[in-house]
């Protein structure tokens, strides 16, 4: 994520907008398969996101403030993966598995990666493991709690508040359905975090001395619902049934939430049919003939340009209108490969941004030949006998000359 604003940061500084004809284009009409009814679901509260572009396609008492359990651990997770150091490893200390609820077994003096926390996490839903990545990361729970919060802002969670790493009950502890749809999406974005909540069991290694443990994921959809993809699930009595769970077809990636759900399986299961009823993904105009880049220096004055990745979108079944913006460097030095990543296109439904694609040079360009001169031979160095020679010859010119 944060190597991708960088990226877009650079091509803010150096391009320029291109308002040429084709530049801006339109799609109009475009409906999905005939929609389902809205599901009627069990749970309290509910809804259903397309994870690529934000849309809510179902809301049940979506914005209705909740315990939400251990999905909190979606969060703990996702700051876990983004510390970028999971080979790190941390030794348990009595404050870190001194948390009731779910275990995956810590002790006093075991030994365990970040990584494998994570899965602890995300597959058994160890509170141990919970408690000891936010005490390995930021000192203790309550400092952790507040990188928590400051991320769910970013994420435009403003209806959240974290307390615990774990999602043990505590008044101060809710989010919603809405918001954590939010953060399912925001934490799916992320490769790591999508690997290994979609990871039904693993085998891994920790303890003092470490041995092999396996570690089973708790989410039943991975294994019931074609495509779904993770999340992470949760209870306690009081917050009831908590799911998140993420399902991927044909292009189209959709992020439920239930709170408080007594048939939470049956749900989901609803609540991604009637998505997938609704959305389809289109490919997005990827034309881009006639578009040329100035080379300085080169064999050729221009240089095509295409998309590096054809664009697509996941849209509802109302009609939609895209309008595409093109942003390219205002030109490249000569030697120019094919496939340097010179611009990207933007695709905005309305002023939403909903697709960015980079694009690159279509062909490579060489150098201009620049004939080369001949180099004037050095002369050679002359010896003693040589200089003697000129010496005198020079010296009997003058006298004569004189005389």
């Amino acid at each position: 994520m944060l190597n991708e604003t960088k990226n877009r940061s650079r091509f803010r500084k150096y391009m320029i907008p291109l308002l040429l004809c084709g530049a801006f284009l339109f799609f109009n009409g475009i409906h999905a398969q005939a929609a389902q009814e809205p599901p009627s679901v069990s749970a309290q509260s509910a809804a259903l996101l397309v994870a690529d572009t934000g849309e809510f396609l179902f809301e049940k008492n979506a914005k209705q403030q909740r315990g939400m359990a251990s999905t909190t651990k979606i969060m703990t997770s996702l700051l876990a993966v983004e510390e970028g150091t999971p080979n790190r490893v941390i030794t348990a200390t009595e404050a870190m598995v001194r948390v009731e609820g779910t275990s995956i077994g810590l002790q006093a003096g075991d030994k365990i990666t970040l990584r494998n926390l994570i899965y602890g996490m995300l597959l058994e839903s160890g509170n141990d493991a919970a408690n000891a990545t936010a005490i390995a990361l930021a000192g203790s729970a309550d400092q952790f709690a507040q990188r928590m919060n400051a991320r769910a802002q970013e994420i435009g969670m403003t209806n959240t508040h974290f307390v615990t790493p774990s999602g043990l009950d505590n008044q101060e502890h809710y989010s919603c359905a809405h918001d954590m749809a939010l953060l399912g999406a925001e934490a799916i974005k992320n490769p790591e975090f999508a690997a290994i909540c979609a990871t039904k069991s693993i085998r891994v290694a920790y303890g003092n001395p470490e041995y092999l443990r396996t570690l089973s994921n708790h989410n039943r959809l991975l294994s019931s619902y074609e495509g779904c993809i993770g999340i992470k699930t949760g209870f306690t009595k009081k917050s009831g049934r908590c799911l998140v769970s993420a399902a991927r077809r044909d292009g189209v990636t959709l992020v439920a939430v239930t709170l408080n759900a007594p048939n939470d399986w049956d749900d989901h299961k609803k609540l991604f049919d009637y998505g997938f009823s609704m959305v389809e993904n289109i490919k997005l105009d990827d034309g881009f003939s006639g578009i040329q880049l100035k080379v300085v220096g080169g064999m050729s004055r221009t240089v095509p340009i295409e998309c590096a990745i054809t664009p697509d979108l996941a849209v509802s079944s109302a009609p939609v209108d895209i309008r595409r913006e093109i942003l390219l460097e205002p030109f490249v030095y000569a030697p120019v490969e094919r496939g340097r990543i010179v611009g990207e296109a933007r695709y905005y439904q309305g002023d939403k941004l909903v697709a960015c694609v980079p694009l690159e040079t279509a062909k490579a360009v060489k150098n201009i030949d620049i004939p080369q001169l001949p180099e004037e031979p050095v002369p050679k160095k002359k010896g003693l006998w040589d200089q003697i020679k000129e010496w005198f010859s020079t010296h009997i010119r003058r006298e004569t000359k004189n005389d």
